[in-house]
């Protein structure tokens, strides 16, 4: 077995059950047939298995971003909403990825530990990447905006831990794109 399909396997856990019940390595590990003392080769524990599965799902969200933010053939409004069809269907396939790294801030509350580090170097991310594309767009005050919609982004995702519920991905959709009508209709004059 290859370590990408060891380490989608266990995002796979993480987020059908999330990181507090996900307690050994094994656990993580899951059905891939593979021995504790096999895993233990390349991850010692649960957080060393746990640490590489999370930042391997941060190069597949950042390479994601910059598929996105590199198509020509999306308005910058559909790549700023592109994040709500992804959620959309993936919720739709019983997973629930980026809420992934709330729930690491969470279960890792110290600001050195490595695994909240990363999850805030993902949350950092998105908000780079709402805010880049809010500037092409020349916003009057794109900083702001960008704090609205990954705050909507985050709630979303928070819920999700929780609820699990598709409904509350069209509902976050629709605020944020409230708050990015508003904000263009600002720079248009429309509300001054």
């Amino acid at each position: 077995m290859q370590r990408e399909q060891i380490l989608d396997h266990a995002l796979n856990v993480l987020e059908q059950r999330g990181l507090a019940a996900t307690t050994s390595l094994q656990q993580l590990a899951g059905e891939t047939g593979l021995t504790t003392e096999q895993l233990a080769r390349y991850w010692p524990d649960r957080d060393a298995l746990l640490y590489d599965a999370l930042r391997y799902h941060a190069q597949q969200i950042d390479s994601w971003r910059r598929q996105v933010q590199l198509d020509d053939q999306l308005s910058a409004e559909q790549k700023l909403l592109a994040r709500y069809e992804v959620l959309t269907e993936y919720v739709s396939k019983g997973r629930f990825p980026g809420c992934l790294f709330i729930a690491a801030c969470s279960f890792y509350p110290q600001p050195d530990q490595p695994v909240h580090q990363l999850a805030e170097q993902q949350k950092r991310s998105s908000w780079q990447f709402t805010h880049e594309i809010l500037v092409e767009l020349a916003l009057d005050n794109p900083t702001m905006v960008a704090d609205q919609m990954e705050l909507i982004l985050e709630g979303c995702l928070s819920k999700l831990l929780v609820k699990r519920n598709v409904m509350d991905v069209a509902t976050a959709r629709g605020l944020a794109e409230d708050v990015l009508g508003i904000a263009l209709c600002r720079k248009n004059g429309a509300l001054a």
